[in-house]
């Protein structure tokens, strides 16, 4: 049975994610979830234009997200949303991703807590640091993490800064 890495990324797929995680993790199947992006084919064009075609890539919506996670696979895969609400959406069908990588995520109206240095800038809302401090707390590990070679930052060590 493949394993589920899950990316919060607000670039959705990019160079690094190519270059980097999909090497580093062993993963074959990509599964950005993004309502507005899957159903724009401009944008979906877009985001698989640098994908090498070793790797399955989904452009999805939430519904279609949970509905290919719900399937079995031998793959490893690539779970990658632009902020962390949703993953409150993605719910149960995350549940048992290996780990849950915060990457890049820009600063937002609502976000006010900042964790910055090495790791790379990150922005959270109270509402994100809630949900994600419940799936810490259901046991899946939490990091925040720009790229497999540098530092990252745990959410235990992110919770002692608040």
């Amino acid at each position: 049975m493949g394993k589920v890495y899950v990316r919060v990324d607000d670039r959705l797929i990019h160079g690094q994610t190519i270059v980097a995680w999909c090497p580093t993790l062993g993963i074959q199947e990509i599964i950005a979830v993004d309502d507005a992006s899957a159903q724009n084919p401009m944008l979906k064009s877009i985001l698989t234009m640098g994908v090498p075609k070793n790797y399955v890539t989904n452009i999805v919506t939430t519904a279609e997200a949970k509905e290919l996670l719900t399937e079995k696979s031998d793959k490893n895969r690539l779970v990658i949303v632009k902020v962390p609400e949703k993953l409150g959406e993605l719910g149960e069908s995350i549940a048992d991703c290996e780990q849950l990588i915060l990457g890049n995520m820009a600063k937002r109206p609502d976000t006010i807590h900042k964790v910055s240095g090495a790791t790379g800038i990150f922005y959270l809302s109270d509402a994100d640091v809630k949900l994600l401090d419940e799936l810490a707390a259901k046991g899946t590990d939490v990091v925040f993490h720009q790229l497999p070679n540098a530092s990252k930052v745990t959410w235990k060590a992110f919770k002692e800064t608040l």
